[in-house]
């Protein structure tokens, strides 16, 4: 009945996001987890996005058994040090499209659930290839420093392969910053769903694409 994900999602262009590394991962999941890093909302965006990048970077290279893909571990390390200035209802929000206003509030929350299960599936192989020689540095920044939503810029460094530039977009919220959208190499994550989603819901509706990721998160 329903169309395998491989054939909604674009798997080249998510591999693609794979292979940027880490904050790859940043759109995978939300929940009610204790932040456990020294990341203060309230700063700077850059000196925001930095604090994130390093302590769950650091949280990786000090964990082994992140490095054989062991989800359960990478689900603590995204729980702990990522998930507290993500905003993945918005993420997931603006993936769907018009075609969110269509959906219950249980299907919205079914939804981003099976969002954070496929993100998690799909970036996981990012943290095995985390080294002791992989860094984040912030790029300088352009904009306008006083708005609500911005784009900041950085360059992850790898000892394995290439530096890779990855922006982050972010809206200022009553509790701080907060991430939303990631670009690597040209691609938005939230562009590279957005067609996928649309075409799934047109032809399955919401349930069908809720399905349909769950099916593959299986």
């Amino acid at each position: 009945m329903f169309k395998t994900l491989s054939s909604i999602i674009s798997l080249d262009s998510a591999r693609r996001l794979l292979g940027a590394g880490l904050l790859g991962l940043a759109f995978a999941g939300m929940g009610a987890a204790q932040a456990q890093t020294s990341a203060d909302a309230s700063k700077s965006p850059s000196d925001f996005v930095q604090t994130v990048a390093n302590d769950a970077l650091n949280a990786v290279k000090k964990d082994q058994s992140i490095k054989t893909g062991d989800l359960a571990r990478i689900n603590k390390v995204i729980n702990e040090y990522v998930l507290p200035y993500v905003n993945l209802e918005k993420t997931t929000r603006l993936a769907a499209g018009r075609h969110w206003r269509q959906a219950t509030p249980q299907q919205q929350r079914d939804l981003v659930e099976a969002f954070k299960g496929t993100l998690i599936r799909t970036y996981s192989g990012a943290f095995t290839q985390v080294d002791q020689r992989s860094s984040f540095s912030m790029l300088p920044f352009r904009g306008d420093v006083n708005a609500d939503d911005l784009v900041v810029r950085s360059m992850l460094s790898q000892g394995n392969g290439p530096s890779v530039g990855i922006d982050y977009r972010l809206e200022k919220t009553p509790q701080g910053w907060k991430i939303y959208d990631l670009n690597v190499e040209g691609i938005w994550l939230i562009q590279n769903y957005r067609n996928q989603f649309s075409q799934q819901i047109s032809q399955n509706g919401v349930e069908g694409l809720i399905a349909a990721l769950n099916k593959r998160n299986q």
